[in-house]
């Protein structure tokens, strides 16, 4: 057995990850070296200038001439870390979780869904006891709206021999209120489905607050 020795490198280092601060880890992520004084200060202009790491987020998928203070490799980097975060969730939920609360399945839809720039509208495939088969983004469109056809959400469920759905779709502008037209689509993916003994369990609408759930406010 070899004795210990005293270890030289930086505070940060030796820490685990969720002891350290937002600018911290920022700093660790965008540098492939240990991160410096100058690196975490950089770090904290960043998220001073974007209002923090919700902010970053978000710029990170602009335009270079709309995101000043961000350069390409940084923006590159932060989009990698998203989206490494929105697949491991996918993949969790594809290993046969079953959704037993609304609280699960709003935190895994708000992180995929809130802050994209165009309407996505996903689904959620369950079986018998609610455990997920799959998760898929099945239409997608402007920052005004995408076309739904309850006709394939059924089709799919159908396919993936599904018993019940959950669907969600994101507002762009940020407000979750469901509009006339959200209420319309989601009785038309009702009675579609309804037809094939496949129940409509709840259709989210996610904005920047906590995402709402049409079931609980009685539009199912």
């Amino acid at each position: 057995m070899q004795a210990c020795q005293k270890s030289n490198s930086p505070p940060t280092q030796r820490r685990q990850p969720d002891s350290l601060s937002d600018a911290e880890l920022l700093a660790q992520l965008l540098h492939t070296r240990p991160a410096n004084r100058r690196d975490l200060h950089q770090a904290e202009r960043l998220l001073q200038s974007f209002g923090g790491l919700r902010g970053l987020q978000i710029a990170a998928r602009l335009p270079t001439c709309e995101r000043e203070g961000l350069d390409n490799s940084s923006a590159s980097q932060l989009q990698v870390a998203y989206e490494l975060v929105r697949r491991q969730l996918k993949q969790s939920l594809q290993r046969g979780v079953s959704l037993t609360s609304p609280a699960m399945t709003m935190e895994y839809l708000q992180t995929v869904l809130r802050d994209r720039r165009r309407e996505i509208f996903t689904c959620l495939f369950l079986d018998t006891r609610h455990r997920v088969i799959a998760a898929e983004d099945l239409f997608q469109g402007s920052i005004d709206g995408a076309c739904v056809y309850p006709r394939i959400v059924a089709e799919r469920a159908l396919r993936l021999s599904a018993a019940a759905v959950i669907v969600a779709h994101n507002h762009p502008s940020g407000v979750s209120e469901p509009s006339l037209a959200d209420q319309a689509i989601t009785r038309r993916l009702k009675d579609a489905l309804l037809l094939l003994e496949i129940r409509l369990l709840d259709h989210f609408v996610v904005g920047d607050g906590p995402p709402v759930s049409m079931a609980s406010r009685g539009m199912l």
